[in-house]
């Protein structure tokens, strides 16, 4: 069984992604090739965003919105310490300093009462100077951007969106990678929207935004190729992803994030009884990169998956530890940081096989398998 079977995923898609390849390899266009312009304008209408730019990967995509939003060393940047290494690696690089903030339990998102929290306890030190906040959309499901979106606005914040997993998630009808100032996503493979390798994008409805990002993107070019106003980075995506990408938007629009949506009910039907399972707030879309249940202790945690692992059935661990407790930034002294929303999900949580393609036998085996 395949944790995120991709290569199912393939076998659907195979004729138009062979085709979009061949295409790119015969136009010999690797480079800034028509299909990545057209992957930006379907990318901007399907989250109904004026602007898109493409880039590298997810982690560069973060980087580039902060430089931006003109963070710089001083600057105080909110992220959850419950996600993936990137949100908080990027502003480290840019000598600015990561302020760690708790999460909800029931959706894993960043949690807006310890967001304020932290703003005002950083605002009363005066050490920093409080600049962006960084809300994840974790596991597919948006953060709060109701509560989130007032508080930024408030103490006079940007928001960035950091949409890697929540791709095709969406609060009532504004889909994700459309809330706060500028929003990003990654194409990294096990997305809720992949490619074959790394790509990521940026997203935006600010004009001068969007022509900053796209030069920084590019070596800080002007308006001709070798004019550089600028120190930027080489961060583009390969033609060849933009090509992977079309057919891969176009399924993922039409039935893939309704089909993991089936996978998810099917999920919580069957084990809602048993174990804490995922929640979705009302008026809410995931888009379901991971199914994650809350164990009720970590030695359970072991033993389950364990018990699954002998049976064939792959599970995976997002977080085994927060941020504030990664040896990389030990030099803020954050271990002993209160967040205990934070410090019980990491001990407890275990995400189960996801994706589109599942079939109802598979989900059943999983869920015997636990059930046991």
């Amino acid at each position: 069984m395949e944790f995120r079977d991709l290569k199912t995923q393939y076998q659907k898609l195979r004729n138009d992604i062979d085709a979009g390849i061949a295409d790119v390899i015969n136009s010999s266009h690797y480079i800034s090739g028509p299909q990545v312009a057209e992957l930006e304008k379907n990318l901007a209408a399907y989250t109904k965003r004026t602007h898109c730019i493409s880039c590298a990967n997810g982690t560069d995509a973060l980087e580039i919105a902060l430089r931006a939003m003109n963070v710089k060393k001083g600057d105080a940047v909110f992220v959850p310490s419950f996600t993936f290494m990137s949100t908080a690696e990027v502003v480290s690089l840019l000598d600015a300093h990561p302020v760690f903030v708790d999460i909800d339990l029931t959706t894993f998102n960043m949690d807006p009462d310890s967001l304020k929290n932290a703003i005002e306890r950083v605002t009363h030190d005066g050490i920093w100077t409080p600049k962006v906040v960084i809300p994840v959309d974790i596991f597919g499901l948006p953060a709060d951007f109701d509560k989130i979106l007032p508080i930024a606005t408030q103490y006079g914040l940007n928001v960035l969106e950091d949409g890697a997993q929540g791709f095709g998630g969406k609060i009532r009808e504004k889909m994700a990678c459309s809330f706060g100032d500028i929003s990003t996503t990654s194409f990294f493979p096990a997305k809720p929207l992949g490619c074959y390798g790394d790509g990521g994008a940026i997203f935006t409805d600010n004009d001068e935004w969007a022509a900053l990002i796209t030069s920084i993107c590019v070596h800080g070019k002007g308006h001709e190729k070798y004019e550089n106003i600028r120190i930027g980075r080489n961060s583009r995506l390969d033609t060849i992803q933009a090509a992977i990408l079309l057919p891969k938007l176009r399924a993922f629009a039409q039935y893939e994030v309704a089909e993991v949506n089936r996978v998810a009910a099917h999920y919580s039907s069957r084990l809602k009884n048993r174990y804490r399972i995922p929640t979705v707030p009302e008026g809410c879309l995931s888009s379901w990169a991971q199914y994650t249940i809350l164990c009720e202790s970590s030695a359970i945690r072991s033993k389950l998956q364990a018990s699954l692992k002998e049976q064939g059935i792959p599970s995976m661990i997002y977080y085994p530890r927060g941020l504030h407790q990664q040896q990389a930034f030990a030099a803020l002294d954050y271990k002993s940081l209160d967040l205990p929303n934070t410090a019980t999900a990491c001990e407890r949580v275990l995400s189960l096989p996801m994706h589109p393609y599942m079939t109802a036998d598979n989900i059943d085996f999983v869920c015997d398998a636990l059930l046991k």
